[in-house]
């Protein structure tokens, strides 16, 4: 692959970071995936004593339902149980199959179980997290006082592993991106500024034909 294109792939992975700063919050919302780094992390944020909740929401996604046995709630819950998250704290939501059901149906969890949180610390993959942020403002249906998102720490070059590989990392860095550009209009997600320099950089990519 080109240098340039490395750099342009960069960029749009740099507008999904949201570079929110983690404040204490009343539940950390993870929304699951096939990346467990993001359990781990999770984990850790909730040993950091950021929130007394850990609210995971994922069923069987296409990634997923020939690698995991259980539901993607059932096995970041799991992770989290090994990393010291105690059981009383998880709450489980194991349906919800797109990030727009991560947000709705664990909105009825919380009301089944009588629970109504404020603040919210959204966990997520570095590519989906401004994703996640734009879908959660846009469907939950409740007024909060604050939500920040988050992820592991792992640069773009990095990020890559024998689960995700690289191809992956970029194809979704860059699907993401589309979605954050065209799901506002479908009522989605609420809309969002995008800077010029990545606007070039997205167009750069799709010239080039490789995603």
């Amino acid at each position: 692959m080109p240098a340039r294109l490395y750099k342009h792939i960069e960029t749009i992975w740099n507008f999904h970071l949201m570079g929110h700063e983690v404040m204490p919050a009343d539940c950390l919302f993870v929304l699951c995936s096939n990346d467990i780094r993001v359990a781990e992390y999770a984990a850790e944020l909730y040993r950091r004593g950021l929130a007394p909740y850990v609210l995971v929401s994922g069923g069987k996604g296409r990634f997923t339902e020939e690698v995991f046995e259980k539901s993607e709630a059932e096995t970041f819950a799991e992770i989290l149980l090994d990393e010291g998250v105690p059981h009383r704290a998880i709450l489980l939501e194991k349906e919800a199959t797109n990030m727009g059901e991560n947000v709705t149906l664990s909105h009825s969890l919380l009301e089944q179980k009588g629970l109504r949180f404020h603040r919210f610390i959204l966990v997520q993959k570095p590519f989906m997290e401004r994703r996640a942020y734009a879908t959660f403002l846009k469907q939950w249906p409740d007024e909060v006082q604050s939500v920040v998102c988050t992820s592991p720490p792992i640069p773009f070059l990095e990020y890559p592993n024998i689960d995700l590989t690289f191809d992956h990392v970029v194809e979704a860095t860059v699907s993401d991106f589309e979605r954050i550009k065209d799901y506002p209009a479908q009522g989605y997600q609420i809309e969002q500024s995008i800077p010029d320099e990545v606007m070039s950089a997205y167009n750069e990519i799709k010239k080039a034909g490789l995603w």
